[in-house]
């Protein structure tokens, strides 16, 4: 089967149908003040309402509370939420069952030790993002165009939940993520931009072809 692709952080109508004309399968708005791909509830709305059929919306969200999330909910025509902040699996569970979407929970990663936090989530969410972890000190808990050893992910098939492969990928560099790790979904937002916020639409196509061209059977 094909690779799912996630294109997060739109911020433009363009942007929208660019990645639904090139196959996306999910695409992802930012709701964080200090991301350069931050949008307002009105903006996700109207991108939202431009989404065709069959491509998931995706409200990314970071630590946020519940005033805000009220707030997205009601206005943005959304499939799921992705919280990437300190969020605990309690907070995870309880926002799941509030809402009635599917959560996604970003796990970041720099070293094995990590991968621990995959067994405390996977009971409580409804998929998790394997991302690169942030510098100390970064302003962004996502989006920074890193990406982490993905050799630490080979041969990982337990985990009971789907996962989807986020940090650093890029047109030239997908296919060989997707060949390292086995994921059967990804995420890229810098990867496929012209400048923070703003996507090109070649590259967009180019990365759902390269990775689509990696994970389909012969």
């Amino acid at each position: 089967m094909s690779v799912s692709v996630k294109i997060c952080g739109l911020t433009r109508p363009e942007d929208v149908a660019s990645a639904a004309e090139a196959g996306a399968r999910y695409v992802g708005f930012v709701f964080f003040a200090k991301s350069p791909r931050h949008v307002s509830v009105e903006q996700a709305r109207a991108l939202a309402l431009d989404v065709p059929p069959g491509v998931a919306k995706v409200a990314l969200t970071v630590d946020a509370e519940d005033a805000v999330l009220e707030e997205i909910v009601a206005r943005v025509p959304l499939d799921m939420l992705q919280l990437h902040g300190h969020e605990s699996p309690e907070r995870v569970a309880e926002l799941r069952a509030r809402y009635g979407l599917p959560v996604m929970k970003a796990i970041g990663v720099r070293d094995a030790a990590d991968l621990a936090e995959i067994d405390r989530y996977a009971p409580v969410a409804d998929q998790l993002l394997i991302d690169a972890k942030p510098p100390e000190g970064a302003d962004l808990p996502g989006g920074n165009g890193l990406a982490f050893d993905w050799r630490l992910l080979a041969g990982r098939k337990y985990w009971t939940v789907p996962w989807m492969l986020a940090g650093g990928l890029t047109p030239e560099n997908a296919a060989e993520a997707v060949r390292l790790t086995g994921a059967k979904q990804v995420d890229v937002s810098s990867g496929v931009e012209a400048a923070p916020g703003v996507k090109n639409a070649g590259k967009i196509a180019r990365f759902i072809q390269n990775v689509q061209g990696e994970g389909t059977s012969p």
